[in-house]
């Protein structure tokens, strides 16, 4: 099932609109009862939204403005986003920004913190909103943002990777904020923002970088499904078991953890009793792209 879902665009696509409601969720029922600001553009755009309420005398309701903001700002960034990023990953990025707008949008906002302790907040709403964010990127989405702009910078052959012009984007905003706010509104909010890139960051399988070494008798129609489907490259040798004294093939391939789900389907859907061993975490030099989805 969990296969069919990962490997199935509109699935995938819709787990990744319930994992935007997660995230959007989580923000609004226990970060910004607290007047507490998550980062990147939705920062951005509490922020103006703030000062909007604070300085422009504007009154929003019950409701967050800063979603719709959300949204408008996605439009110039995908714009600048179509040429590098394609347009299935614009459109799957449009999506959910929107559904994630839409759902920040109309979440009601208590009018008292669910959980007044702050600490206790950050914990539960970063895990919520990491986990949330973690399922629309396995799903291989994005909410846009500075996601997008990152990995357009990094394409374009910037030193900048997608972290670290997150965290840079992020130190000017909490800067902000501390000059702006009460010192307590910025250090808890870095401290929300650090456990939703911890739990974010282990549900992120296209991050994590992994080798698997295959031994089959089935070298060819795997080399071909590796080459073909996941796009990326195989080495193979002739090895020997030592048990049986008979010749097999070992095949070796880098790729994420993400693929790792597709490659052992299809090794097993093409020899039943092939042998496989997989490393996580290989640091990999050299030609070796990273996606998104």
């Amino acid at each position: 099932m969990l296969y069919n879902t990962l490997h199935n665009h509109t699935l995938r696509l819709i787990a990744a609109v319930v994992g935007e409601f997660i995230a959007a969720a989580a923000l609004n029922l226990f970060i910004v009862p607290l007047n507490l600001y998550t980062g990147g553009t939705m920062g951005v755009c509490q922020l103006i939204r703030t000062l909007l309420q604070d300085y422009g005398g504007l009154n929003f309701g019950q409701y967050d403005v800063a979603g719709i903001l959300y949204f408008l700002a996605n439009i110039p960034i995908l714009l600048f986003a179509y040429r590098d990023l394609g347009k299935k990953l614009v459109f799957k990025t449009l999506v959910c920004a929107l559904s994630y707008s839409l759902f920040y949008s109309i979440i009601p906002i208590p009018t008292r913190p669910i959980i007044s302790d702050h600490l206790t907040a950050c914990l539960l709403g970063g895990i919520l909103t990491g986990i949330g964010s973690g399922i629309v990127l396995t799903c291989g989405c994005s909410s846009g943002g500075l996601d997008i702009v990152g990995l357009c910078l990094s394409k374009r052959g910037s030193s900048f990777t997608v972290g670290r012009f997150s965290i840079t984007f992020n130190v000017f905003l909490y800067t902000a904020c501390l000059i702006l706010f009460q010192p307590a509104v910025a250090i808890y909010s870095v401290i929300y923002n650090f456990f939703t890139s911890m739990v974010l960051d282990r549900m992120h399988q296209q991050n994590v970088t992994a080798q698997a070494l295959i031994f089959t008798r089935e070298e060819e129609s795997i080399s071909r499904f590796i080459i073909d489907n996941l796009h990326r490259s195989v080495t193979y040798w002739d090895g020997t078991g030592a048990y049986t004294g008979e010749g097999i093939h070992v095949l070796c391939v880098c790729l994420s953890k993400y693929e790792i789900e597709e490659l052992l389907h299809a090794v097993h859907t093409m020899d039943p009793h092939a042998f496989m061993t997989v490393q996580e975490g290989t640091r990999i030099f050299g030609n070796f792209p990273k996606r998104l989805g």
